[in-house]
């Protein structure tokens, strides 16, 4: 979710690959170089190996290690687990001297990962195909949210019912939206209205034949304190369904650092299922991060993501779990539509050897 202020708030994360700001850069220490190769969705013989015997068992005898995660925005309860792993030690425990950066609009996490100024990062992810085919070696080695809570909203007296009543309709979307990519092209949307999303709610508010993006976890909550009767359309029930909240490092890192890895995700996994029952104990350390934020607000959302989090594969396999399965099918879709434009292996872009066996 992202902070609002009535209905000017501003929406969270935008979609796809954003220009990192300089100062954001800046404020990072560069903490040395991390990658990760990566052998897919199943260990890795070598590096899981040595991550799984605890390569690094004498760590917590030495200094904590300095390192740095880019949150996809700006703290909210949508970040919980790495705040629940930070306020409660897990970090610490690891090993690691956690440091929790927030993302916003003009910040491009798999960049600053890339060019060694922080370990992890958190994106979408067909984000993280996206990079991959421009030639960013970025992996993905847990996922916060099963599917992505983004959605669209329209006005329940507007007359639409599902995607395919969108034509005709003005539609506040990102232009470089990957879902909407897919939408228009399943949904026939030719005839819809594409408008200029610029991350708030007035001009929805304001046009009863309006449809806009936005996230269930936030966008929810303001629309109902400002009191509109509107319906959502969850972006993965159109078909499309992604990662969300999605952790990645490099290839280089997992090589050379797979002990570090493997900390990262054990504790950020740990600090989820401490969240899970305990939001309200947490969010008051997220609010200290993002004043502007409520508190009655973080435990809405926190209410809300759940089922994103908690839901589907996690409820068997495991928080954080993902699949071949799925990622193979994030890829095809993008590259139905153009987005990319060859088949990748996608066990070279994500792997699930570093989460806690089951």
């Amino acid at each position: 979710m992202k902070t609002t202020k009535g209905t000017a708030g501003f929406s969270k994360r935008g979609t796809v690959l954003s220009v990192c700001l300089l100062s954001a850069m800046a404020a990072l220490t560069a903490c040395g170089s991390n990658g990760v190769p990566n052998d897919g969705g199943s260990a890795s013989t070598s590096s899981g190996a040595n991550a799984s015997s605890g390569t690094d068992a004498s760590s917590a005898e030495k200094e904590p290690v300095k390192t740095t995660l880019i949150l996809n925005w700006f703290a909210e309860p949508e970040h919980g687990g790495n705040f629940a792993a930070l306020e409660k030690g897990f970090y610490k425990d690891a090993g690691l001297d956690m440091t929790l950066m927030p993302g916003g609009p003009s910040v491009s996490a798999t960049q600053l990962v890339a060019s060694g100024k922080a370990e992890f990062g958190m994106a979408n992810g067909d984000d993280i195909l996206v990079a991959r085919q421009e030639g960013i070696p970025v992996v993905a080695i847990a996922t916060a949210f099963q599917k992505s809570p983004q959605a669209l909203f329209y006005h329940k007296d507007s007359g639409i019912a599902g995607f395919g009543d969108l034509n005709d309709h003005k539609v506040y979307v990102a232009a470089t939206a990957n879902f909407w990519q897919y939408m228009k092209k399943k949904y026939s949307l030719d005839n819809a209205q594409e408008m200029k999303y610029t991350g708030q709610l007035v001009n929805f508010i304001n046009d009863k034949n309006a449809v806009t993006q936005g996230y269930v976890t936030s966008e929810t909550y303001t629309l109902d304190q400002e009191k509109v009767d509107y319906g959502v359309l969850l972006n993965a029930d159109s078909g499309y369904n992604i990662y969300a909240g999605v952790y990645f490092t490099t290839e280089k890192m997992i090589q050379e650092h797979p002990d570090r890895v493997q900390a990262f995700v054990e504790a950020t996994v740990k600090g989820w299922d401490y969240y899970k029952t305990n939001s309200d104990e947490i969010n008051p350390a997220i609010q200290k991060k993002n004043p502007e934020m409520s508190l009655d607000m973080m435990k809405f959302s926190a209410a809300k993501e759940m089922d994103f989090a908690f839901g589907g594969d996690a409820a068997t396999l495991g928080t954080g779990v993902m699949t071949e399965a799925r990622w193979s099918e994030v890829q095809r879709q993008l590259k139905d539509v153009g987005v990319l434009t060859k088949d990748e292996d996608v066990t070279k872009a994500f792997t699930t050897e570093f989460l806690p066996k089951k």
